[in-house]
């Protein structure tokens, strides 16, 4: 058997290969097709699975909010992802999902935990803003021997964004700091799948007076830098000449950030360019690799202050 830190190992290094483990659960049936249908969540995101234990009720919750738990010391709200999904569990609320990303920890009451399963991100497909009410960012496909089953994806960034809006704007020109004065020509290429994450990185970066174009997986920034490389060879010049830096999340269908940041590094057109990964995925193991893929600069999300000044240290250099 593979000891707990063999397998923590194995997981943390799938970020190098764009493979990742999705964790599968059912929320119950849904209003509109009567079916249980799939969904997952990012293994990394996961801190821990537990049986539902006590809540508390919280006068004056947002809507969906369960209450909170005292989880071995840590006060951490529980969210109804039942309700929040438009569905009714069969069985009831049983099993808490505590996630931890974005620099905070909360759980997700769901009806039952399936399996974990291992993809490629190629297996994962971006789903448009209008699925679910916007709450997908991509429709997983699973195989199990000759059949296919589809697992959506949830945009927990943007579920947690409705239901504990920011008390203070996301960007505040008074803070940020004086616009960027890019080279004549020059704009940023960004890339997000969530939904919450594309606006606020889009008012940062407006707010810092840069010129962008915003996309939402790997292979549609990759596709695009190629694009913009030919572009600049065809005027005589370099992609350093149509591009300051790259902009990247690390989860994202079709490629991720970590394969997207090598495959740029390793590139004889688009290597000179900068590389800033911008993730909810914190902590040491993510960093690592961050830096064994060549990246330039980590920052976590969302604090647009601390990407202004991480972008302005990336363009010193």
């Amino acid at each position: 058997m593979k000891s707990v830190q063999q397998e923590v190992d194995e997981r943390s290094n799938l970020a190098g290969t764009n493979k990742f483990e999705l964790l599968l659960f059912r929320l119950g049936e849904d209003a509109q097709s009567g079916r249980s249908e799939l969904f997952g969540i990012n293994v990394f995101k996961i801190r821990e699975i537990v049986a539902m234990p006590p809540i508390t009720a919280v006068a004056g919750s947002v809507p969906h909010m369960l209450g909170v738990v005292n989880l071995r010391g840590q006060i951490i709200q529980v969210l109804d992802l039942p309700a929040i999904a438009g569905c009714t569990p069969k069985t009831g609320l049983n099993i808490m999902l505590v996630t931890e990303f974005a620099r905070t920890t909360q759980a997700f009451a769901v009806e039952s935990v399936e399996d974990i399963v291992r993809l490629d991100w190629n297996q994962v497909l971006s789903a448009e803003a209008s699925t679910a009410g916007g709450m997908v960012t991509s429709i997983a496909r699973i195989k199990d021997g000759d059949e296919q089953r589809l697992a959506q994806v949830l945009d927990v960034e943007t579920i947690l964004r409705r239901l504990n809006p920011p008390e203070k704007p996301d960007v505040d020109t008074s803070t940020i700091g004086p616009k960027i004065k890019l080279k004549p020509g020059q704009m940023v290429v960004a890339c997000d799948d969530s939904y919450v994450a594309r606006s606020i990185i889009e008012q940062g970066l407006e707010a810092l007076g840069l010129e962008y174009v915003m996309l939402k997986t790997g292979k549609e920034a990759w596709d695009k830098l190629n694009t913009l490389a030919s572009m600049a060879e065809k005027d005589g010049g370099t992609i350093a000449d149509k591009v300051a830096f790259v902009l990247t999340d690390l989860e994202m269908p079709e490629m991720d950030g970590f394969t997207l940041t090598r495959n740029i590094k390793q590139s004889q057109k688009l290597g000179v360019l900068p590389v800033v990964i911008h993730s909810s995925l914190s902590g040491t193991t993510n960093e690592d690799h961050v830096r064994s893929v060549g990246a330039d600069a980590y920052v976590a999300k969302f604090n647009s202050d601390d990407l202004a000044s991480t972008i302005r240290h990336v363009l010193k250099q």
